[in-house]
């Protein structure tokens, strides 16, 4: 008699995945027995990224970055992207929300998730919960709720780190090496520019739409920097980058 396979027969296996979300709750556990107690928590965003770069490019580009981070550390896993953050005003827009699709929400609200986040893994037995936040305007929120945890948990092995080297990667450390290959400051850009639209091209081609590249630096439609030569070359570069000096402070943080 033949038994058709159920959903859940047919689910496949997780494998070496790094991701919580992948796992069952006890296949969570006995991945932290083993040692597995550092938590990366990848934090983005939803923004507007100027028309040619789609709007979670900084969800994508954490949880990219921290699988490659939590494989080369070889003891972490990686939360859920924590993708609605502050993005400014709603009423009335400032900032990115001018644009269409851009989420915000208050910094007290987002202080508040980052701790319920942490609360919630240090329940679980995690050790190190790292914030990797891919976006400039929230590092200091981040700093802020590691701070006060830290304090409130001084008596235990559990701390919070919010890790300044893995924005700064992107936002210092690339641009200089850009600058090195002799692109200008005013390309290289601060906001979907040269080097933002390169490691969105590394990571997924798809996040770049090569037919509304804008044809300068066009602040009137969220652009701040030139895009034109963006490249995924470019782009490998610098996520090499982000993964390498992430790994080497996270490393010295997580040091008994």
């Amino acid at each position: 008699m033949f038994l058709a396979a159920s959903p859940a027969m047919c689910a496949p296996a997780t494998g070496g995945s790094v991701f919580v979300e992948d796992l069952t709750w006890t296949e969570l556990r006995a991945r932290i027995a083993a040692g597995a107690t550092t938590l990366l928590v990848p934090i983005g965003g939803t923004e507007q990224n100027g028309a040619h770069m789609a709007l979670g490019k900084h969800n994508v580009r954490a949880r990219s970055l921290a699988e490659k981070i939590a494989r080369s550390l070889g003891n972490a896993l990686v939360a859920p992207v924590i993708a609605y953050t502050p993005e400014g005003t709603i009423e009335p827009p400032t900032g990115h929300m001018r644009f269409a699709g851009t989420i915000s929400i208050p910094v007290a609200t987002f202080e508040e998730l980052l701790e319920a986040t942490s609360r919630s893994f240090k329940s679980s037995g995690f050790r190190d919960i790292v914030l990797l936040g891919d976006h400039g305007g929230y590092q200091s929120s981040q700093t802020k709720v590691a701070a006060r945890l830290n304090r409130e948990w001084k008596s235990s092995t559990v701390r919070v780190h919010a890790l300044p080297e893995y924005y700064a990667a992107a936002s210092v450390s690339y641009p200089r090496v850009l600058q090195g290959r002799g692109f200008t400051a005013a390309e290289i850009g601060t906001h979907a520019g040269l080097a933002d639209t390169s490691l969105a091209l590394a990571i997924d081609p798809k996040l770049v739409r090569a037919d509304a590249l804008p044809k300068a630096y066009e602040a009137t439609s969220g652009v701040y920097g030139d895009a034109r030569r963006a490249s995924s070359e470019l782009g490998a570069s610098g996520i090499d980058m982000v993964v390498a000096e992430s790994v080497a402070a996270i490393k010295r943080a997580t040091k008994r």
